[in-house]
């Protein structure tokens, strides 16, 4: 550590704002350089590295082949998959002198599916599942917490080449067991949760996320059965039809001082003449009809209007999950201008759906079955209707799922109590299907001489992203605390005095472990107090901490496990062979 070039901070970088990002900006394992974009030092890099040949060791041992792509690409391509124009603004475009147009690689589909499509033209080639590990360049538009969200950051992505629907369930199949054996042999505590394919396209679709706080994704889990699921493809169980039978006919009422829906609800349950006969009036008995502008990858601006229970909130994530590559904002001042015949607060149904006098496009939650009963907006200022019964009163274009999923709902498999957690996603993988292999006209001789499309997967892990989801789980107050096949040493080597006993001890000590393969990291300063030492070394979160100090004139070493904290004094002729059992173990 002398001639190391490492320097810990005491204080945490002002822009942090997860403890990932904290810890390895103060340890000395990485530095910002731009918004989204950072430099691995020596420590960082060891353990990128480290994570990286995991995620290569496990690909190989399941038959995949690495291959490796420029990171600048030409624009042919992603114009062929129409993604030159659905990335918008996510896509880093450049010309070169001559005025060519290229990207930045955000994703390869496009430039494996054209390798396959160059070398391989027979059904007796596949299946094939090739991969690369690649940096990755996207715009994000709020890089934030560290390298866990960048516009620079490393993939492993890898795709899978069958003749049909049943070899890629085999090739599906077979990325799921290399993943788990992945984040396994990485120390990572992780779930399998259903998702949605979004922007990728494709059938069945499955991230692992590293559940933690601060991570991004929301996702749920059964109390009673093994569902697990992206909040984005969380499916809402709809009732049965609700009988109509005794409701009364729709009213439409003057509904004064009701800014909110809990007032609104507060006067239905206060006035004989509103009040339910079977139960009071609640939130979700009320339906809020939100209006969105939905701006297509060709400019094209389009009105949707999304109606709710009262009780919930339209998820945002999950609206853009259903519309992508479309992007969704809440209606504006000049989009209420542009439509006159919508009364901003109180729109309902009847002012709404492609048949209606304002065309704009209605769907509603599962929720809202025939026979249920509402209080919606009367749209006109001021009033309300009453007793608003779906397929009697009205009727929506069609249903959209993207209400606010929230503790204790309904899993959608059991019937049982949904839980909410958040994670990092780690890793994804899809079942493409056929959509790139469509587009680039990737198609081989079958058996019997047909030319049919090939069948894709897409499968990727998050390599750099890995590193600080590991931080995320494995650390405390005092610093890091690395799994050792990931962490950048085995043992962090102390010595501490001012006499050159315990240095010169300490010296042939990591003579000895670097011989029979240990790695060491040694703190062979000098003039650096022991209590800096000791605080760099479980900031930097090596596994394994060995003091050689105060003790060595009685014989002994000292061995601190940087998990658990237990420290355990060695006599000095044991402790090659200790630290090797430890290290072994």
């Amino acid at each position: 550590m002398s001639t190391l070039f490492l320097r810990t901070l005491r204080d945490d970088p002002a822009d942090a704002e997860v403890p990932s990002h904290r810890l390895l900006v103060r340890g000395g394992y990485v530095r910002r350089v731009a918004p989204g974009v950072f430099t691995w030092l020596p420590l960082g890099f060891l353990v990128y590295r480290n994570v990286e040949a995991i995620v290569r060791n496990e690909m190989d041992a399941a038959g995949f082949q690495e291959v490796h792509f420029p990171a600048m690409l030409p624009r042919e391509p992603y114009e062929q998959t129409n993604r030159w124009t659905e990335y918008g603004d996510t896509l880093f475009r450049l010309k070169d002198r001559k005025g060519a147009d290229y990207l930045l690689g955000p994703t390869h589909e496009e430039m494996f599916t054209l390798l396959v499509k160059g070398e391989y033209s027979s059904y007796k080639d596949l299946p094939l599942v090739i991969y690369q590990i690649q940096t990755k360049f996207r715009d994000e538009a709020r890089p934030r917490a560290g390298i866990l969200r960048g516009r620079e950051f490393v993939m492993k992505d890898s795709y899978s080449f069958d003749v049909d629907d049943d070899g890629l369930a085999r090739s599906y199949a077979r990325h799921r067991d290399a993943y788990i054996a992945t984040f396994e042999r990485l120390g990572l505590d992780f779930v399998i949760v259903s998702a949605m394919s979004g922007a990728m396209g494709g059938s069945a679709s499955e991230e692992f996320l590293a559940p933690t706080e601060v991570g991004e994704d929301s996702f749920v889990r059964c109390t009673s059965c093994d569902y697990a699921a992206n909040v984005e493809a969380v499916v809402t169980t709809a009732p049965a039809d609700a009988e109509v039978s005794g409701v009364p006919a729709a009213h439409v009422e003057q509904t004064p001082d009701t800014p909110t829906i809990e007032t609104l609800v507060d006067l239905a349950n206060g006035r004989d003449d509103l009040a339910r006969a079977d139960r009071p009036w609640t939130a979700a008995d009320t339906l809020k009809n939100v209006l969105f502008m939905v701006t297509g990858t060709d400019g094209s601006r389009t009105p949707l209007a999304v109606g709710v229970p009262g009780d919930r909130e339209v998820d945002l994530k999950r609206l853009e999950a259903v519309l992508q590559p479309g992007i969704a904002t809440v209606f504006e001042e000049a989009d209420f201008v542009a439509h006159p015949s919508l009364v901003k607060g109180y729109i309902g149904p009847g002012a709404l759906g492609e048949a209606s006098a304002s065309g704009v496009r209605y769907l509603v939650d599962p929720r809202v079955v025939s026979g249920t009963r509402w209080i919606t907006g009367a749209n006109e200022s001021g009033r309300h209707v009453f007793d608003l019964v779906a397929g009697r009163d009205f009727s929506a274009d069609g249903v959209i799922d993207v209400a606010e999923v929230r503790e204790g709902d309904a899993c959608p498999a059991c019937g049982g109590q949904l839980t909410l957690a958040r994670g990092i996603e780690i890793g994804h993988i899809f079942q493409l299907g056929r959509k790139y292999a469509e587009a680039l006209d990737l198609k081989v001789l079958d058996e019997t001489g047909r030319l049919v499309t090939v069948t894709m997967g897409s499968y990727g892990i998050g390599v750099s992203r890995a590193v600080a989801a590991i931080a995320e789980q494995s650390h405390d107050e005092r610093g890091l605390i690395w799994p050792r096949e990931v962490s950048p040493a085995d043992i962090h080597l102390i010595a501490t005095g001012k006499s050159d006993e315990a240095f010169e001890a300490a010296e042939v000590i990591a003579t000895q472990l670097d011989a029979v393969g240990v790695r060491v990291l040694f703190d062979d300063r000098r003039g650096v107090s022991p209590g800096v030492k000791f605080n760099d070394s479980e900031l930097l979160g090596v596994p394994t901490i060995v003091v050689v100090g105060k003790r060595l004139a009685e014989g002994f070493i000292e061995i601190k496990d940087r998990r658990t904290g237990d420290r355990e004094d060695v006599p000095v002729a044991d402790v090659i062979e200790v630290i090797r059992a430890i290290v072994a173990a």
